[in-house]
């Protein structure tokens, strides 16, 4: 009887998950059809250029980049991937609604919510769009649902741990900074998983490596060239920049000739902002090719300037990572507002003709809805969600970061389970690498802490009642008649899912 059962509810569950996933899929089906092949950027057109007119580079992500390449070489058309990136975000979203619900959350409302997100722009449109960052996203809400079941059930089998070990390769993968993140996500479940300790830093060290040794070993024997130096030092000279604006006194005759040899003194002083580095690096009177000769020459300076004043470099750093930590943007400062994503119909009128190389077929960077009465709906949606009222509560994610924790913080206590707090450890890992490293105020460098802390929020509503439930349990009379046998349950594992919910009865 015992095993009807059980077979029974492993069917519901399962019939349940898919009945989510179809929900989500669907919504974030007709985003693709009203943007079909998908929206893109100036870096979404180089992921492409560089594969076809050569030659290959390893600034972006080999793995992306080549993704697009094998969808634009066997189809023509780059639609196949925006569609795997919709059915791969249903299935991460789906994941980990069903292991929160496992963590203890009340049911109806989890999934509630789930089946919303995708409804709004910041789900929808960014699902749809040709960025690396959508793949990683992915991965990071993957993680977090693997840590929630981790959680759930307190244990770390060799099962868990191997999907938790290709989550987090493929996070690194997927962004030129995905490593520090997986270093940072792995130190922080070292802290809160008091099971595997040695297995897991063997794993999250062979994730957070992997990326760095095929860039400087595997690629290059493959004719994969490296980053450039502006690429990979970019954000520090726009500290220079900025030290420079406000403190050109520190600055010699020679630091000046060599600030000169790359641009002049003018573009160092106009692109100082210390919200992003685009009004420095990205100006025609900057010479890459001269940065790139002089690139070690400008990390000396950069250096110095980091003993000698340490507090200038790092309070630029840390503006720069205002989208890593600061609830609402500085709309008045230049860089200082949140870039969400572009709506221009073709490649063209957003990079402009001869900007990146060109390659036949760059036509397909050009939207072509399926549907014209979806994209019309879709457009006027996202338009409205773009007005800055919103974008502290649907941009940016320092706010959902903030709930995240408070969530598995307060869920942790009321189930007694130190384990529960890994749910969170990507958004730090994500929170703390872009606040180290990131070049200007982007929504979708910290896109993955919004979609886990809207999850989160049910948890997060439920778990003061139930620590109140406890509370009222432990103050009952001594002479209190005992519980019913067939309802006797592990205090520590059923606090937040015993007695139910009214949602979930």
């Amino acid at each position: 009887m015992q095993r009807r059962i059980a077979a029974t509810r492993g069917r519901g569950t399962r019939m349940f998950w898919v009945a989510t996933f179809a929900a989500i899929q669907a919504v974030l089906a007709c985003w693709w059809a009203a943007f079909y092949p998908g929206l893109f950027s100036r870096d979404s057109v180089q992921y492409l250029s560089h594969t076809l007119a050569g030659p290959w580079v390893s600034d972006h992500s080999v793995l992306y980049d080549a993704i697009l390449w094998l969808s634009f070489t066997t189809t023509g058309d780059l639609g196949m991937v925006t569609f795997a990136q919709t059915t791969a975000m249903a299935g991460a979203l789906t994941y980990l609604a069903q292991s929160l619900k496992a963590l203890g959350a009340p049911r109806r409302t989890t999934t509630a919510v789930a089946i919303a997100l995708p409804f709004v722009p910041t789900t929808g449109a960014f699902t749809v769009t040709l960025w690396k960052d959508v793949p990683f996203t992915i991965c990071a809400i993957a993680i977090a649902g693997a840590c929630a079941g981790l959680a759930a059930r307190r244990a770390v089998t060799p099962l868990r741990l191997a999907g938790l070990g290709t989550l987090l390769t493929l996070l690194g993968l997927f962004r030129a900074n995905g490593f520090l993140v997986v270093a940072i996500t792995v130190a922080v479940l070292l802290v809160v998983v008091t099971a595997a300790r040695v297995r897991l830093a063997l794993v999250g060290a062979g994730a957070a490596a992997l990326p760095l040794l095929l860039n400087s070993l595997i690629f290059p024997q493959f004719g994969i060239s490296p980053p450039s130096g502006t690429y990979v030092y970019h954000t520090a000279f726009g500290d220079i920049a900025v030290v420079y604006r406000e403190h050109p006194e520190l600055f010699t005759g020679e630091d000046r000739a060599l600030l000169a040899s790359v641009a002049p003194l003018t573009r160092w002083t106009e692109g100082g902002t210390c919200y992003t580095v685009n009004p420095l690096i990205w100006r025609p009177d900057f010479d890459w090719a001269r940065a790139d000769a002089h690139a070690g020459e400008l990390l000396g300076l950069w250096r110095r300037l980091l003993v000698e004043q340490p507090g200038l470099v790092v309070d630029a750093r840390v503006c720069r990572g205002s989208i890593a930590w600061r609830v609402a943007a500085d709309q008045l400062a230049v860089g200082g507002s949140t870039y969400r994503m572009s709506l221009r119909p073709n490649a063209d009128t957003y990079v402009g003709p001869n900007k990146v190389s060109d390659f036949q077929g760059r036509q397909v960077f050009s939207l072509r809805p399926l549907s014209p009465e979806l994209y019309q709906v879709a457009q006027t949606w996202l338009t409205a969600t773009l007005v800055p009222r919103f974008d502290w509560l649907l941009w940016r994610g320092a706010l959902w970061s903030y709930l995240s924790y408070a969530a598995v913080a307060l869920a942790a206590w009321a189930l007694r389970n130190r384990f529960v707090p890994a749910v969170a450890a990507v958004v730090v890992g994500q929170q703390l690498a872009i606040l180290a490293n990131i070049s200007a105020q982007d929504f979708r460098y910290l896109a993955a802490p919004i979609f886990v802390g809207v999850l989160l929020v049910p948890l997060l509503a439920a778990a003061p009642a139930k620590l109140l439930r406890r509370l009222v349990r432990r103050r009952a009379p001594a002479d209190s008649p005992p519980p019913e046998p067939g309802r006797r349950r592990d205090a520590e594992s059923a606090l937040l899912s015993e007695p139910p919910d009214e949602d979930e009865s």
